[in-house]
């Protein structure tokens, strides 16, 4: 037989076809965030530069804001040629980050090395293998209480390999494991019902009563809560009947050759039960230390530092044994170590503009021109666009509350639903924007392709943002 040749037409369709394809393939992560870096740059040379005097607040020891001190400033735009520079500054910037996830990774690498996540998990595996959808719920639920009550963020990176690690054995992907910590984290940090760092720091500068309106927050944190939990149930559900239908089946078959069999696994051994043991304690103290100590990053890097080597002792392992896993996990993560970097060199760019008070100011002058009925949602937008400049929670409260508080009394809305329309933008958002370090980090530990989340995640993000909305209004009625 003959093979049959295509036509010449035939062979231009399919050209074009691949061209076409190749034009909307997703850009790499790099190229989208270099994207973002050069459109800020151009907004340095369209918006006027600006400062807004600030002073520092013996109360919260932060530096406020001071109402009706907006001025503008010489302009100083960042050129093409600073941009590279500015990238730099960015990495120097999150260093502390980008090395402690590069510590992070290598103190899970030696306790994965030790075999016991995958001899506990597998006993979770059994003890949930015919109710394994609850493990959803009471993951989301137990991390929620870290983001409410010492803002967890960052902190919850460490325990991203354990939630993969649960998920793969019951079926489930890695997205699965991340959101089961990532997501829990996130819908406490968001409700902030005993949160000092954000819905504290708002309060004080407002000068509400510490804490107060927690009826309304709590209720927000159950709501949240089931959302996720039915959204999550329904994503791993799909998965486990189909594995084609994870966003990050490639990964997950590269995973496949890796995975252990839970049915046919050794016994505990008195090695795992130490390396659980340094876990335990190891996790104690990070809460005692952020609780009690007020530890940043470097104590905690220091804490999982110590936690791997000693995990590798329990496990029997020598120094260079140690070692080697050590270096074997922070190479893994790389990659997605210096995407944090080069995400704030977006921030850099707008700071070395003099352009984020005149951002602040003239946004706020626009939701007091909005009509009454949507100046609190105008609140709720404005909060949201200062995430993307301001990542830092306790930052956002220091530059925004000092005169969105004012401006709140001018509009007649409650300071107490300023504060939620403050919690709300910080904290939503936060699991979508490439600027956040602690979602690139959480997806650099989980190997998962920004792309590849934002796929997962736009859907429920619109779902959070709109329930926040409703919140906003209800509180509003009700003047909260």
């Amino acid at each position: 037989m003959h093979d049959v040749q295509e036509r010449p037409d035939m062979q231009q369709d399919r050209k074009r076809a691949f061209r076409l394809k190749q034009v909307l393939k997703m850009p790499h992560t790099f190229v989208i965030l270099v994207m973002l870096i050069f459109f800020a740059a151009a907004l340095t040379y369209l918006i006027p530069a600006g400062e807004l005097d600030r002073i520092e607040d013996k109360t919260t020891g932060k530096e406020l804001v001071v109402e009706g001190s907006y001025h503008q400033v010489e302009k100083n735009p960042v050129g093409i040629f600073d941009i590279p520079l500015a990238i730099v500054h960015g990495l120097i910037d999150a260093s502390d980050v980008i090395f402690s996830i590069l510590i992070v990774g290598g103190a899970f690498q030696v306790i994965m090395a030790t075999g016991t996540v995958e001899a506990a998990t597998a006993r979770v595996a059994r003890r949930f293998s015919k109710n394994e959808k609850w493990v959803i719920p009471i993951f989301l639920s137990l991390f929620s209480i870290g983001g409410f009550t010492m803002g967890m963020a960052t902190e919850g990176i460490v325990f991203v390999p354990i939630g993969i690690a649960i998920a793969r054995s019951l079926g489930y992907d890695a997205i699965t494991g991340t959101a089961m910590v990532a997501l829990g984290a996130s819908c406490g940090f968001t409700a902030g019902l005993l949160n000092p760092f954000n819905v504290g720091i708002a309060q004080a500068i407002a000068g509400v009563p510490l804490f107060s309106g927690l009826w309304l927050r709590a209720i927000l944190l159950v709501v949240f809560l089931v959302i996720t939990s039915i959204y999550l149930i329904r994503y791993a559900t799909r998965v486990k009947e189909d594995p084609s239908k994870s966003v990050v089946y490639d990964l997950e078959k590269n995973a496949a050759e890796k995975k252990v069999d839970f049915s046919h696994l050794p016994s505990m051994e008195i090695k795992h039960y130490l390396t659980i043991l340094t876990m335990i304690l190891s996790f104690s103290l990070l809460i005692w230390g952020v609780s009690n100590k007020n530890w940043g990053i470097e104590e905690i890097s220091a804490l999982f530092l110590t936690m791997g080597v000693a995990s590798g002792l329990c496990g029997g392992f020598g120094p260079s044994k140690i070692s080697n896993e050590l270096v074997k996990g922070a190479t893994a993560i790389t990659f997605g170590a210096l995407i944090i970097g080069v995400a704030r060199a977006i921030v850099v760019v707008l700071e070395q503009g003099d352009i984020i008070d005149t951002i602040v100011s003239s946004l706020a002058m626009i939701v007091g021109e909005l009509p009454s009925s949507m100046q609190v949602l105008g609140m709720y937008a404005f909060q949201t666009l200062m995430n993307v400049m301001i990542t830092s929670g306790s930052g956002i409260a220091a530059t925004t509350m000092p005169i969105m508080a004012p401006l709140s009394d001018l509009l007649g809305i409650s300071r107490q639903t300023a504060i939620l329309a403050y919690q709300l933008g910080d904290g939503i958002s936060n699991l979508i924007l490439p600027v956040s370090a602690t979602l690139m980090g959480t997806l650099a530990v989980a190997g998962i392709p920004y792309q590849k989340w934002v796929k997962f995640m736009w859907p429920l993000m619109l779902i959070w943002m709109g329930t926040g909305a409703v919140f906003l209004l209800f509180a509003n009625i009700i003047d909260y």
